[in-house]
């Protein structure tokens, strides 16, 4: 017997039945599901390796699955499907931790080195996100947007309700500020 058949009575639905309801309405429908799946995908992450973010993997997995509801056609078992967003959204939050890591390098590199020959890296992760925080709210949402949740000019513009050209702007801009934030407080004393 699977782990998933454990969990099941005769009396539960399946999974694709339970699908068909949520794209219906019924969201009771799709708490029963994130309560049958979000133990196997918290393990799935973990085996993946992830541990300080596998539980927002999960939920992002489960998000993505409600998105896409209405779309969903039982051609295979939903767990098929269910794995493969969640592997999608792994592979994106990857994509994400190297899009932040490169920017942090980024200001690394830009800015002038320190008398301890370099900073920890989490010292400087720390540093540039203090940075960020001290940037106008127009500014860093845009680099929000695009760092950390990985969107392109085109939808963060759509976002912000903004032309794509002043989303540009506003990067450039955020990115120079960031630049002198970050030079300014790592000046040796004098």
């Amino acid at each position: 017997m699977t782990p998933e058949q454990e969990r099941l009575s005769p009396a539960d639905p399946v999974d694709e039945v339970l699908m068909q309801q949520t794209a219906a309405g019924e969201l009771s429908a799709f708490t029963t599901l994130v309560r049958r799946h979000q133990d196997p995908l918290l393990n799935f992450f973990r085996r993946l390796g992830v541990y300080t973010d596998a539980e927002d993997l999960v939920q992002e997995t489960f998000v993505r699955l409600f998105n896409y509801r209405d779309r969903y056609r039982p051609t295979a078992k939903l767990t098929t499907f269910l794995y493969t967003i969640a592997r999608h959204a792994w592979l994106d939050g990857l994509r994400k931790a190297k899009r932040q890591e490169a920017f942090v390098e980024k200001l690394a590199a830009d800015s002038p080195a320190s008398s301890d020959g370099g900073m920890p890296q989490a010292l400087l992760r720390m540093d540039a996100e203090q940075a960020l925080e001290q940037l106008p709210e127009k500014l860093r949402s845009v680099v929000v947007l695009s760092l950390y949740q990985g969107l392109r000019y085109e939808e963060i513009a759509a976002v912000l309700d903004i032309p794509v050209g002043t989303v540009k702007s506003r990067m450039f801009n955020a990115l120079s500020q960031l630049k002198e934030i970050f030079e300014r407080e790592n000046r040796p004393s004098e």
